[in-house]
């Protein structure tokens, strides 16, 4: 199978997985087991390509499988969607924490990248107008 069956039913598992979801748009991070963040990842990315496709068929896939929930989809389709319009997949992160108290699963912190590339194209430009200013004021001298 190439998914993880993570101990439950059919139904449980996608109910599961879409409340995790649901829960990752709306919070911007959570906190569960590492093979839980790996499976919902996948969905997580899947609703994000929906919304930036933003057509009616995108929005009903994403309506069915997030139990009609219209302000998760809302979300995803406006301001999601707008946040990673230029990148093309790796919308999420995993961050390592501690064993979990019990039983000893390994708890993940799942959280949404932050865009940067803005701010790495403003510090490039900054760069190269030092650059030019540097090599104008060796010329002058």
């Amino acid at each position: 199978m190439a998914y993880r069956k993570l101990g439950r039913d059919n139904k449980h598992r996608r109910s599961m997985l879409a409340t995790l979801t649901k829960q990752l748009v709306n919070n911007e991070s959570i906190q569960t087991t590492d093979t839980r963040a790996k499976e919902v990842r996948k969905f997580v990315e899947k609703m994000i390509t929906y919304g930036k496709k933003g057509d009616l068929t995108s929005r009903r896939k994403a309506l069915a499988f997030l139990h009609n929930d219209t302000k998760t989809v809302d979300k995803i389709f406006h301001d999601l969607a707008k946040r990673y319009e230029k990148r093309n997949g790796g919308y999420t992160q995993i961050l390592k924490l501690e064993e979990r108290r019990g039983d000893n699963a390994l708890m993940v912190l799942l959280r949404f990248v932050e865009e940067k590339t803005e701010k790495k194209e403003e510090k490039k430009e900054e760069k190269k107008e030092t650059k030019k200013t540097t090599k104008k004021s060796k010329e002058e001298k």
